[in-house]
């Protein structure tokens, strides 16, 4: 049977819409748990309100899809476009984001109106226009670029809960005994030096600053076969990791200082012993499980404190594809899996994938030969290459469809309220 390449391109686009209403199900999913006065809240200017989250996603759709492809679109409200807008300054002014939280209206059932309404038109997009390469490109974005605000609804709701004193729970599940185990003992796994291939490119999705594909050479290096635990950070502590300025970078030092640091973010210490914040409330601290939300400046003091280093993402990505298991995307941690912290490495679990974003001693820069794109898409990410450290893997909630061994997250290297980890290296 011979099948046309109309069939084949409506077979794509079927397969496309399906996907764009599953990811855009998923976000209201993780909504759903939260209050209409949950959504609203804002804890600080990294983070932004559920409600938000909600219609910038779709402001995203509306921008870079319908707009440009569905022929006498018109704006769900006009007012949206600057409400919603992030940071694409090149489409107009942005509204301030620390004070997204101080935007009560339009209300959350206007912004769900909206949600609706662009999934309307994106479904009618879909199946009544042609798929053109562009077009398909763009809603392909749109989905990672969602995904990504899945991730940050969950790290945002948490830091607003952690001010709350009565410690409210995301989510009452609990784990099962068997994901609480013993962490495997760790082992230092080397890796030869040479040149090797770094970076994405291909038919597959990925964003342009996982590209161009390149070469890099690596000298022989050690990396440690899974996450820094709980029980071994808190060594650090208890031998004054945060009183000794030689661990310490010097803006690291000066950021403990200025801030009163002298543990991870969401830890206290409680006359039962020491506790954590988590999606699930105030729990006690599992020792095996992954230490969680630590800075930059932390994961360098204590690799210094243990007569170590990070690995430069370059390290990681080698590492991590070289000693990859075939299973390792099926049974890693990653939002699917709905533990929402991270978990103890089991036999055999390296913990390249999920668990924790894990950071690395390279600057947040382009690859060789990178340009942005000259159009509005263009700000996604090539103008915050200044500054800011990358992180690597993923973490317990992000997607899994979603994450990459070439995947480069960046933060700056005092952030630690997303889900952030640490793993050794040696030379």
């Amino acid at each position: 049977m011979t099948i046309l390449a109309g069939e084949v391109n409506s077979e794509i686009q079927q397969q496309l819409l399906s996907r764009y209403r599953r990811v855009r199900g998923e976000t209201e999913q993780l909504a759903d748990p939260l209050s209409a006065e949950d959504m609203q809240l804002q804890s600080m200017p990294d983070a932004s309100p559920t409600k938000w989250h909600l219609a910038h996603t779709s402001w995203f759709f509306e921008t870079f899809v319908l707009r440009p492809h569905l022929p006498d679109y018109r704006q769900f409200d006009p007012d949206f476009h600057q409400l919603f807008n992030s940071y694409y300054n090149s489409l107009g002014t942005p509204f301030s984001r620390p004070q997204r939280g101080m935007l009560s209206r339009p209300d959350l059932d206007s912004v769900f109106a909206y949600r609706h309404s662009v999934d309307q038109f994106i479904g009618k997009l879909l199946d009544e226009q042609p798929l053109s390469q562009g077009l398909e490109t763009l809603v392909t974005l749109g989905l990672n670029h969602e995904q990504q605000h899945q991730e940050l609804l969950l790290t945002d709701i948490k830091h607003a809960f952690s001010i709350n004193p009565t410690f409210p729970s995301y989510s009452d599940s609990t784990q099962e005994e068997e994901d609480t185990g013993p962490a495997e003992e760790l082992r230092w796994l080397r890796v030869a030096g040479g040149v090797y291939g770094i970076g994405s490119e291909g038919e597959h999705f990925y964003f342009d600053n996982e590209s161009p594909a390149h070469q890099q050479l690596l000298q022989d290096f050690s990396i440690a076969s899974r996450l820094v635990t709980n029980g071994e950070y808190l060594e650090f502590i208890e031998d004054g990791g945060y009183r000794d300025p030689r661990l310490w970078l010097s803006d690291g030092w000066a950021h403990v200082q200025q801030n009163a640091c002298k543990h991870p973010l969401y830890w206290q210490k409680r006359e039962e012993g020491w506790f954590q914040f988590t999606l699930h409330g105030l729990q006690p601290i599992t020792y095996s499980e992954p230490v969680c939300h630590i800075s930059f400046y932390e994961a360098d003091a204590y690799a210094s404190w243990a007569g170590k280093r990070l690995p430069t993402e370059f390290e990681w990505e080698a590492a991590a594809f070289q000693l990859r298991r075939p299973d390792q995307l099926a049974t890693a941690n990653l939002l699917e899996k709905r533990a929402l912290r991270p978990l103890a490495a089991g036999r055999g679990q390296t913990q390249f994938l999920g668990d924790l974003w894990e950071w690395t001693s390279s600057a947040y820069l382009p690859y060789p030969g990178f340009r942005a794109s000259s159009d509005a898409v263009g700000e996604y990410n090539g103008k915050f290459m200044c500054n800011q450290k990358v992180l690597r893997g993923g973490s317990c909630i992000t997607p899994a469809e979603h994450i990459r061994m070439s995947y480069r997250n960046f933060f700056y290297p005092h952030q630690a309220w997303q889900f952030t980890g640490i793993r050794l290296a040696g030379d």
